[in-house]
């Protein structure tokens, strides 16, 4: 089983400018084959392989030797990095979604670059990377299994991380407690369950807006360029990154308590944001998406399994009786002739409950 362990890690000030010297340099060359991919195409009709791009590596290096201190499996790793991008692109067009071709990145936009068997050492709490120099790391948890590939990381704080990528982790089940439950999910309360339980939506970015709104006026006024903008750059990152770790250690949380406790989840499957535009910023602070990846990963280390459920109609269909009781976002109590009347996002969750175990018991029968 493979499994990624990610830690801060400190280092003195030449040390960083050497870091972000390979990134820069690893931007470059991302943009100059993404920009060789194009020009090949709209020209010549050609298509360019990264193996291409690989094999002319050793003479990028003799034709801008800043390039010699960046070690060779790094960019490979860039150029394999864009062919991904070309392939996520074009299977996105294939499955109808949205495109979104590969950009060209910015300043501050490429911000990691990847070694794998060679050109690092770890020596107990510190890392040694050849022609970069040394960091400390700050090791919150042991690092299991076999290490295969490292990866530094500058966060948009200029905070520097690094994560390794781990084989031959074994797995740890739960025991087993025999017990399921639907899972419903919502702008109003976070999480709602077949049992009728609630956890209250905690709001992290709408908590934040004033301290980020301030922030964020402060650094339009400041000259582009200047390191007083830098400073206020810094300044805004630092918030939306405290909103963002505070709401992962909520979801992971949440997703701890989940796991102890039954052996099946059922959930919402959902694709895409689709909702009224004013319900746009509440969804993204709540991240759903984010949640059930979570929920999703750590199930699997856990020996827990994740039923996903079509949610189209959960909120609408009377769990009682099956009749379809149409009402918008604004009707928060479901009401059924029937004689039904219950929270609205509970009626969903028994919904799901009971459309997941059909969905999870029907290959269980067919076998007997």
């Amino acid at each position: 089983m493979k499994k990624t362990f990610k830690y801060r890690i400190y280092t003195n000030i030449g040390t960083t400018q050497k870091v972000e010297k390979w990134l820069s340099l690893c931007r470059q060359l991302y943009n100059n084959s993404l920009e060789e991919k194009i020009i090949a195409y709209k020209e010549r009709k050609e298509s360019i392989f990264a193996y291409q791009q690989m094999k002319r590596l050793p003479y990028l290096k003799k034709a801008f030797p800043e390039y010699k201190q960046v070690g060779s499996q790094v960019l490979q790793d860039v150029i394999q990095r864009l062919d991904k991008a070309y392939q996520s692109f074009f299977r996105r067009v294939k499955t109808g979604e949205k495109a979104g071709f590969p950009r060209f990145k910015g300043v501050n936009r490429y911000n990691s670059f990847t070694l794998k068997q060679t050109g690092w050492r770890l020596e107990g709490k510190y890392l040694i990377i050849k022609n970069i120099g040394k960091f400390k790391i700050k090791l919150s948890r042991p690092i299991e299994g076999t290490i295969k590939i490292i990866t530094i990381s500058k966060s948009s704080s200029d905070k520097l991380f690094v994560s390794f990528s781990c084989e031959g982790i074994s797995d740890n089940p739960l025991p087993k407690t025999n017990k399921s439950i639907g899972v419903d999910v919502g702008c109003e309360s976070f999480l709602t369950d077949s049992n009728g339980n609630k956890i209250d939506n905690p709001r992290f970015y709408k908590r934040s807006e004033t301290i980020l709104k301030r922030r964020q006026q402060s650094l339009s006024q400041k000259v582009k360029g200047s390191n007083r903008r830098n400073k206020a750059r810094i300044l805004v990152a630092k918030a939306h990154e405290k909103v963002f770790n505070q709401r992962r250690d909520f979801h992971f949380k949440i997703a701890n308590q989940l796991l102890q406790v039954y052996d099946v989840i059922f959930i919402e499957k959902m694709k895409a944001w689709n909702s009224f535009r004013p319900l746009n910023r509440s969804m993204r602070d709540v991240a759903w998406f984010q949640f059930f990846s979570i929920l999703k990963v750590k199930a699997v280390y856990a020996g827990r399994e994740i039923v996903e459920v079509p949610a189209k109609m959960t909120s609408q269909i009377c769990s009682s009786c099956g009749n379809n009781v149409p009402k918008d976002l604004s009707v928060r109590v479901h009401n059924c002739s029937c004689g039904l009347s219950i929270d609205r996002d509970f009626n969903s969750a028994l919904n799901i409950l009971r459309a997941g175990q059909a969905l999870w018991y029907q290959p269980r029968i067919s076998r007997l």
